[in-house]
Protein backbone atom coordinates (compact mmCIF):
# COMPACT_ATOMS: atom_id res chain seq x y z
CA UNK A 1 0.00 0.00 0.00
CA UNK A 2 2.74 2.38 0.48
CA UNK A 3 3.82 2.01 -2.74
CA UNK A 4 0.37 3.02 -4.04
CA UNK A 5 -0.07 6.28 -1.38
CA UNK A 6 3.76 7.64 -3.36
CA UNK A 7 2.45 7.00 -6.89
CA UNK A 8 -0.30 8.78 -5.28
CA UNK A 9 1.41 11.77 -4.23
CA UNK A 10 3.23 12.48 -6.63
CA UNK A 11 0.04 12.49 -9.13
CA UNK A 12 -1.69 15.06 -6.56
CA UNK A 13 1.50 17.18 -6.90
CA UNK A 14 1.32 17.13 -10.28
CA UNK A 15 -2.78 17.65 -10.62
CA UNK A 16 -3.08 20.32 -7.70
CA UNK A 17 -3.60 23.78 -9.54
CA UNK A 18 -5.93 26.42 -9.42
CA UNK A 19 -8.35 24.67 -10.92
CA UNK A 20 -8.66 22.40 -7.69
CA UNK A 21 -8.37 24.94 -4.84
CA UNK A 22 -8.84 29.02 -5.61
CA UNK A 23 -6.03 28.91 -2.66
CA UNK A 24 -3.40 27.36 -4.91
CA UNK A 25 -0.09 28.79 -5.16
CA UNK A 26 3.50 27.75 -6.30
CA UNK A 27 4.69 28.29 -3.19
CA UNK A 28 2.20 26.39 -1.43
CA UNK A 29 0.62 24.04 -3.65
CA UNK A 30 -1.56 22.10 -0.95
CA UNK A 31 -3.29 24.66 0.33
CA UNK A 32 -6.94 24.15 0.04
CA UNK A 33 -6.85 21.08 -1.59
CA UNK A 34 -7.95 18.83 1.52
CA UNK A 35 -11.69 18.35 0.58
CA UNK A 36 -10.67 16.99 -2.74
CA UNK A 37 -7.97 15.42 -2.52
CA UNK A 38 -9.52 13.43 0.33
CA UNK A 39 -12.80 12.68 -2.15
CA UNK A 40 -10.80 11.71 -5.03
CA UNK A 41 -8.31 9.50 -2.94
CA UNK A 42 -11.67 7.97 -1.07
CA UNK A 43 -13.05 7.17 -4.93
CA UNK A 44 -9.66 5.15 -5.51
CA UNK A 45 -8.76 3.30 -2.16
CA UNK A 46 -11.59 3.30 -0.51
CA UNK A 47 -11.46 3.59 3.37
CA UNK A 48 -13.16 6.62 5.41
CA UNK A 49 -13.15 10.13 5.17
CA UNK A 50 -11.52 12.31 8.66
CA UNK A 51 -11.20 15.70 9.80
CA UNK A 52 -9.75 17.79 12.16
CA UNK A 53 -10.05 21.31 13.08
CA UNK A 54 -7.13 23.47 12.24
CA UNK A 55 -6.99 27.05 12.22
CA UNK A 56 -10.38 27.63 12.79
CA UNK A 57 -11.33 25.54 9.92
CA UNK A 58 -12.33 21.52 9.23
CA UNK A 59 -9.30 19.77 7.25
CA UNK A 60 -9.97 16.66 5.70
CA UNK A 61 -8.24 13.61 4.49
CA UNK A 62 -8.32 9.72 4.95
CA UNK A 63 -8.22 6.82 6.99
CA UNK A 64 -7.39 3.70 4.67
CA UNK A 65 -6.99 0.02 6.20
CA UNK A 66 -6.81 1.65 9.49
CA UNK A 67 -3.79 4.28 8.18
CA UNK A 68 -4.16 7.98 7.82
CA UNK A 69 -3.24 9.45 5.05
CA UNK A 70 -3.00 13.47 4.26
CA UNK A 71 -1.51 14.17 1.65
CA UNK A 72 -1.98 18.47 2.46
CA UNK A 73 -0.78 18.39 5.86
CA UNK A 74 1.55 20.63 4.28
CA UNK A 75 -0.45 23.07 3.56
CA UNK A 76 -0.08 24.38 7.46
CA UNK A 77 2.59 26.46 9.31
CA UNK A 78 1.63 24.65 12.09
CA UNK A 79 1.76 20.97 13.13
CA UNK A 80 -2.01 19.07 12.57
CA UNK A 81 -3.35 17.75 15.94
CA UNK A 82 -5.26 15.26 14.59
CA UNK A 83 -8.89 14.20 15.49
CA UNK A 84 -9.85 11.83 13.39
CA UNK A 85 -13.63 12.46 13.26
CA UNK A 86 -14.88 10.31 10.58
CA UNK A 87 -16.51 12.96 8.01
CA UNK A 88 -18.95 12.67 5.45
CA UNK A 89 -18.65 12.84 1.46
CA UNK A 90 -21.43 15.44 1.86
CA UNK A 91 -19.04 17.48 4.39
CA UNK A 92 -16.30 17.32 2.43
CA UNK A 93 -18.27 18.31 -1.02
CA UNK A 94 -19.93 21.43 0.65
CA UNK A 95 -16.35 22.90 0.39
CA UNK A 96 -15.33 22.67 -2.68
CA UNK A 97 -16.93 22.97 -6.38
CA UNK A 98 -18.41 20.27 -8.48
CA UNK A 99 -15.97 21.35 -11.42
CA UNK A 100 -13.05 21.06 -8.59
CA UNK A 101 -13.74 17.38 -7.72
CA UNK A 102 -14.12 16.46 -11.49
CA UNK A 103 -11.04 18.07 -12.43
CA UNK A 104 -8.54 16.75 -9.94
CA UNK A 105 -10.24 13.19 -10.20
CA UNK A 106 -9.74 13.13 -14.01
CA UNK A 107 -6.10 14.06 -13.63
CA UNK A 108 -5.27 11.94 -11.04
CA UNK A 109 -7.06 9.21 -13.13
CA UNK A 110 -5.46 9.25 -15.94
CA UNK A 111 -2.18 9.40 -13.92
CA UNK A 112 -2.54 6.30 -12.42
CA UNK A 113 -4.14 4.73 -15.42
CA UNK A 114 -7.05 4.20 -13.99
CA UNK A 115 -9.45 5.82 -16.74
Amino acid sequence: MQDHAERLYYALKKSWSGETSNLWSRENPSKGQGSVTALVVQDIFGGELAKTAVSGAEHFYNIVEGTRWDFTFAQFDIPVGYQDRLASRTEAMATITPLQYAYLSACIRKALGHG
